[in-house]
């Protein structure tokens, strides 16, 4: 991957920051705009060739340098809102797939100061007034302590976020479903029929607002397991097709995404469809997690961990 750099000299932490931020913000363009963080860190770290120093292990945290680095600028991308993160999942916005015309540097200029500017506004706000420094004269990386932490709060749930997946992705699709059920359990629903091996009618759970199922909603709830694939607009047709007395809601649960025009499929529906992909769906999990039985919380296991927050 060619990276063009100024040639005026900068602090090695923030030389390796305006390649990998650049490059990220290349790769999510590419993939259309979103992709899981630690795809992007793979396909960087594949892409690129790291000094010995920035493929050191930090001794504080463990982490690789230029992984380190390249989460702690990524705090500046999100509040020059250029870049997203949600549960994962990086998204380039339009304004940060604007911003690559700016280069690697003039980049890395920009979110810096943009960060500089939303802690000063913030600041000002709380009646204190602080001096906005030219992020080139400083190495950020090395002197910012809350910005490392937060940076090293989101590596840690990126992890917690793609460990969650890969156990999800390890089950077969009956305990998958299964986990569906317990959820919608948890939300108080009553699931009479959950779909044994074989063949189905189109159906894999059905859920009652009351044991009888005499009150509406009654979801009519189909589930795909498949970690790698999105979910084709003719499932969502299917679906749709089921929902045939008053009273029902189709819900479609994946494990892996949607495609765009399964989207909007269901947004024009007629009939009441409501997408649950693997976000999603971890998503509700860590909500409802405390009001799961224990049997079904052993189905995905979690343990909350708190970490010191940050007024910034």
């Amino acid at each position: 991957m060619q990276l063009p750099m100024a040639t005026k000299k900068i602090a090695p932490s923030r030389m390796s920051a305006a390649k990998t931020i650049f490059a990220t913000f290349q790769i999510l363009k590419d993939e259309g705009g979103q992709l899981a963080g630690r795809q992007v860190i793979e396909r960087i770290r594949n892409t690129i060739k790291f000094t010995d120093w920035e493929r050191e292990i930090l001794e504080k945290s463990g982490y690789v340098r230029w992984e380190a680095i390249l989460h702690f600028y990524t705090v500046d991308c999100n509040k020059a809102g250029f870049l997203l993160k949600k549960k994962g999942i990086w998204y380039l916005t339009e304004e940060g797939e604007k911003a690559i015309a700016l280069g690697p540097e003039k980049l890395l200029v920009t979110v810096s100061t943009a960060y500089r500017h939303w802690v000063a506004d913030n600041k000002i706000e709380k009646g204190k007034e602080v001096e906005i420094v030219e992020p080139t004269e400083v190495n950020d990386f090395e002197v910012n302590s809350t910005q490392t932490q937060k940076a090293n709060i989101d590596l840690l749930e990126e992890q917690a976020i793609s460990g969650i997946k890969e156990f999800i992705k390890s089950k077969n699709a009956y305990e998958f479903q299964d986990m569906v059920a317990a959820l919608l359990r948890a939300m108080n629903y009553h699931t009479p029929f959950i779909s044994p091996k074989g063949k189905d009618g189109g159906l894999d759970i059905v859920a009652y607002n009351d044991p009888l199922g005499a009150t509406s909603p009654r979801l009519k709830v189909q589930v795909k397991h498949r970690p790698e694939y999105s979910v084709p607009v003719d499932d969502i047709r299917s679906l749709t097709g089921l929902l045939n007395k008053d009273g029902d809601v189709g819900v479609f649960v994946t494990s892996g995404y949607f495609t765009s025009e399964a989207e909007r499929c269901a947004r024009e529906s007629h009939r009441h469809i409501k997408l649950l992909d693997i976000d999603s769906f971890i998503g509700l999990w860590q909500e409802l997690y405390l009001k799961l039985s224990d049997e079904d919380k052993n189905m995905l296991p979690l343990h909350p961990i708190y970490f010191l927050g940050s007024n910034e």
